[in-house]
């Protein structure tokens, strides 16, 4: 006669969440000791947030600051003590608005690196192009998902053009930032999917010559607005952005 009880240690564990989990191990653990405790939670985040095919995340300090409940000047500090302990290589991006790059040390990584591309070429290309684009713009979550990697990818089936795609994003930038500066819908642009709707738009009427270079500029002059805001804790004020491009397109 077979048993068919089973005592807790016999039955298999499973997950809860069938995705979004990190290998920690034994490195994990060597880094617990060896960093202060803000160097490795910032360690902890970027590994919850790296690619797991590369072992790298981009971010700025600003969204870094934000998501740590720290401040930037401490992100600082700690990226610093990543990269002098040889757990991260960090590439600073090359302004206060631009993201940094953190790339997880092979002895800290468990995971086996992606060391060629699996994808054509020129679709590597495009979607490069998208994520560069997305993750330039200072008012996004700072992440390229695998979701975001299909929107880019099924856009480019579709035949839209880098130069409409990046028209739109920079069109969402501006009203995503003019909705911040009146005080409404104070979340990031959280995925590439936000554009969907404005590319269509775009399609639809095209710019006039020069409007992307003023969108462009529009975008940066938000930027350096919007953080000279949040430094002077004034970024949950209510005031309509002065000098805001033409509704007529924007809106």
């Amino acid at each position: 006669m077979t048993n068919q009880s089973s005592s807790p240690r016999d039955q298999r564990l499973s997950l809860k969440e069938p995705a979004g989990w990190f290998a920690a191990g034994s490195a994990f653990r060597s880094a617990m000791a060896l960093l202060s405790d803000g160097a490795f939670k910032l360690f902890a985040y970027i590994c919850l947030e790296a690619d797991r095919r590369t072992g790298c995340f981009r971010a700025t300090h600003g969204q870094l600051a934000t998501a740590l409940g720290k401040s930037k000047r401490a992100i600082g500090t700690y990226a610093a003590e990543l990269r002098a302990g040889s757990i991260c290589r960090v590439k600073p991006g090359t302004n206060q608005f631009e993201c940094t790059t953190f790339e997880v040390c092979d002895a800290y990584w468990p995971y086996h690196r992606v060391t060629q591309k699996i994808e054509l070429p020129e679709r590597d290309a495009y979607v490069e192009s998208v994520r560069e684009c997305f993750l330039a713009l200072t008012c996004t979550s700072g992440k390229f998902s695998a979701a975001d990697v299909a929107t880019a990818r099924d856009l480019q089936r579709r035949g839209i053009p880098l130069a409409v795609i990046e028209e739109a994003m920079l069109m969402g930038a501006c009203r995503k930032y003019m909705s911040w500066f009146e005080g409404r819908a104070l979340e990031p642009i959280q995925s590439l999917a936000y554009f969907k709707q404005l590319i269509a738009e775009v399609q639809e009427t095209p710019f006039p010559p020069g409007y992307s270079g003023y969108l462009r500029k529009k975008v940066k002059q938000f930027a350096e607005s919007w953080n000279e805001r949040v430094k002077s804790g004034k970024a949950a004020d209510l005031a309509v952005c002065p000098d805001a491009p033409s509704r007529e397109i924007v809106q």
